[in-house]
């Protein structure tokens, strides 16, 4: 696991701090093959260079972003921005659903849209 996610975990407080180490464990032990990093100021993991899942802390949730989450089809998800994502925000840790998470975990490894290759493609995203 990398020090520096580690270490966005190590600065948040309260309620944020209990949400983001579940995420970290479960992701983690989820995606055991993933690389992970501190992206754009927030967790991130990565399978083949693709992003796929991440969490950070909004003013007033923590918020957890499947790249591709809309093609997941599952109703714990909404849809985020102009591209495939879809989020779920927690306010306590009690609210993260251990079960759906790791489902859809599951479906970020193999539902994935090509991030990695968007700037090539000008904008244009191709399901992998």
């Amino acid at each position: 696991m990398s020090t520096d996610v580690q270490t966005y975990n190590e600065s948040q407080t309260g309620d944020s701090k209990a949400i983001c180490d579940v995420l970290l464990r479960i992701i983690s032990s989820e995606l055991p093959e993933a690389e992970n990093k501190v992206w754009h100021a927030h967790p991130v993991w990565f399978l083949d260079g693709n992003p796929i899942v991440g969490y950070d802390k909004l003013k007033d949730c923590v918020r957890l972003l499947f790249w591709s989450g809309q093609s997941f089809d599952e109703p714990g998800l909404k849809a985020e921005g102009g591209f495939k994502a879809a989020e779920a925000r927690y306010t306590s840790e009690d609210q993260i659903d251990v079960a759906s998470l790791k489902r859809w975990l599951g479906k970020s490894k193999t539902i994935q849209w090509d991030y990695k290759n968007i700037v090539k493609r000008q904008g244009q995203l191709e399901r992998i």
